[in-house]
Formats: structure tokens, sequence, C-alpha cells
């Protein structure tokens, strides 16, 4: 076999397992409802955070575990459980993208990005990512 033949093979075959790993590890955009429907698996849910539910964060006890309420688009609300110290940001953000797997009533958070108001910008939105410890 000619040399060129075997180089392109060996492009197409890379080719290929880029692409399969890709959308293997690609995560969705879901609620919460389909997140409950498939448990251990990881999904993306935007939300917002329920403000007038209780926060449990004491940094004095355990500064790396946080619980807090979100609700979704189609006003489903769940506990989130984020195994890091609370983001700065968390009560004046927008939005809330939590990346992460349902595990009973609960999602544990991998890792959570907020979407906040810009101090510098007026109407512009600041972005922060926060993961979890170990993650």
């Amino acid at each position: 076999m000619k040399p060129r033949y075997i180089i392109a093979l060996v492009l197409v075959a890379v080719g290929i397992a880029a692409i399969v790993s890709l959308y293997g590890n690609a995560s969705q955009y879901v609620t919460f409802e389909t997140a409950s429907a498939s448990p251990g698996k990881e999904f993306h849910v935007i939300g917002e955070l329920v403000k007038d539910s209780s926060m449990k964060y004491d940094p004095d006890n355990d500064p790396n575990h946080l619980e807090f309420y979100l609700m979704d688009s189609t006003q489903v609300q769940k506990k989130i459980i984020f195994n890091s110290p609370k983001p700065a940001d968390l009560e004046r953000s927008e939005k809330v993208v939590i990346i992460g797997k349902m595990q009973g009533d609960a999602f544990h958070a991998s890792s959570i990005l907020l979407k906040c108001p810009s101090k510098y910008n007026e109407g512009t939105l600041e972005e922060s990512e926060y993961k979890a410890v170990g993650s």
C-alpha cells in the first residue's frame, strides 16, 4: 500500500475518533423533568435562583458545601447541591446555568455558570464560572 493512502486512512480515523469523542461528551440543556428521567447522566439546566427559599452555606463548618433552590424554565424548583465554596455573586445573578447530575430529588452540580448584570456596562451581562472541588 502506498504511503499516501496510509496517511489518508490515519487522518480519516483520527477525524472519526474526534467526532465520536466530541459528541459522546456533549451534554444537553434540559429542564429538571428531563434530568430526573435520566439520573446519573450529565445535563446543563438553566434557571433562576429562588430568592425566597433558604440557602444553606456555613463556611465555618463546611466551606465546600452549598445548597440552594433553582427554578427552571417550566417553573419546577429543585434543590441544588454544590460541593465547593459559594460563588460570590450568586444572589445577584439573573440566570444560573448548572452542570451536573440528578441524584434522588436533588441536582448535584459539578459546575455553576452565573449570568450577572455587569457593574461597568449598563444593560450587559457579566459571566462567571465556578467548578466544584475535585471536578
